[in-house]
């Protein structure tokens, strides 16, 4: 117990460390994303990835906190994930090459000792749904680091009610180093996830529900899965959605994710985050409580249709900027001003 805390401890605040010491290389590289129109400092997705992989690998390593073959397997798996999302925040990939190395990756994780071949087969494609799920949801300042935190301590309390203390304990690890980078992540962000961080979170938190649920009912199983990540869940279907009613490419990048509609509606940037992380909240209670078979699997249909709801009111919502109208006028004379200057030169 006190090695678990000691442990978290020590990631927040390597993470919050790293995350504000690495903001000018990621600048000076050009690991950087745009937001409110200037440059925001990817640093927070090496800093969560870093600080859980030495944490976890030290306290491991000098047998305070024992991660297990499977776990210590899974760590590695995730740190090549994060290598893979560096890559992809140096310079633009094709859509398609993160989905494909996290399903390399996950095929390596997945215990089919336990799951059987066809279960450990849809268990990767899961990794790889979910993983991406994850990653579309840093499009908002501390919306991926809150939902990722509050997922990570629900996977932790399942692992914990399963006696896998390894799995708990980088968990508990992850949720720290997450919390950490949320220091510098709160709106207004000084430093964003990345795609790095965001592959890594997402990998482990699947990987990790895919682990505690291995081996067990497939009903439950697949209640807990979703229960755990139905607010990324929502935020693709409202995406895809979307897009295709609009006759939009679905890969092609758009401001139309839950967040950016949620601040269509009017809500405060402060406010998002909060909303969504009580809402991630409500799916992990529920996944613990079917987990421990306190409820019956049929309570993630509640989620579902919680999530459903949310996808419907906001799907037709715009997604374009609505100006206020001494904004707009600002922005007309900003126009014409421009349009003088470029005519007298």
């Amino acid at each position: 117990m006190l090695y678990g805390i000691a442990a978290a401890a020590a990631t927040l605040l390597l993470s919050a460390l790293l995350t504000g010491v690495l903001r000018v290389p990621a600048l000076r590289l050009g690991i950087t994303d745009r937001r409110r129109r200037r440059p925001l400092p990817l640093s927070g997705g090496t800093a969560v990835a870093l600080a859980t992989v030495l944490v976890a690998a030290g306290a491991d390593a000098a047998g305070l906190l024992p991660l297990g073959a499977g776990v210590g397997r899974m760590a590695v798996a995730a740190g090549c994930v994060a290598l893979l999302g560096l890559a992809a925040d140096l310079r633009r990939l094709r859509w398609w090459v993160a989905p494909a190395g996290t399903a390399v990756a996950a095929a390596f994780v997945v215990p089919y000792e336990e799951t059987g071949v066809a279960a450990g087969v849809a268990a990767v494609g899961w990794i790889v749904v979910a993983t991406a799920a994850f990653r579309a949801l840093d499009h908002a300042d501390g919306l991926a680091g809150t939902v990722g935190a509050v997922g990570a301590f629900g996977a932790a309390a399942c692992a914990t009610a399963e006696l896998m203390d390894g799995l708990a304990a980088l968990l508990g690890v992850l949720a720290a180093a997450l919390a950490g980078f949320l220091l510098h992540n709160w709106f207004p962000a000084r430093a964003g996830l990345g795609a790095a961080g965001a592959l890594f979170t997402g990998f482990v938190l699947a990987s990790s529900a895919v682990f505690v649920r291995a081996g067990q009912g497939v009903g439950a199983g697949a209640a807990v899965l979703y229960a755990l990540a139905a607010i990324g869940c929502a935020d693709a279907a409202l995406v895809v959605l979307g897009r295709r009613l609009d006759r939009r490419a679905v890969t092609r990048g758009r401001p139309d994710h839950i967040g950016h509609r949620l601040r269509r509606l009017g809500l405060a940037p402060r406010a998002v985050p909060v909303l969504l992380g009580a809402g991630s909240a409500g799916g992990a209670l529920v996944a613990v409580c079917v987990h421990t078979g306190r409820l019956s699997p049929g309570a993630a249909w509640w989620v579902g249709a919680a999530a459903a709801v949310l996808v419907l009111v906001l799907v037709r919502r715009p997604v374009t900027p609505v100006f206020r109208p001494r904004q707009r006028v600002a922005s007309a004379s900003s126009q014409v001003s421009e349009r003088l200057r470029v005519r007298s030169g």
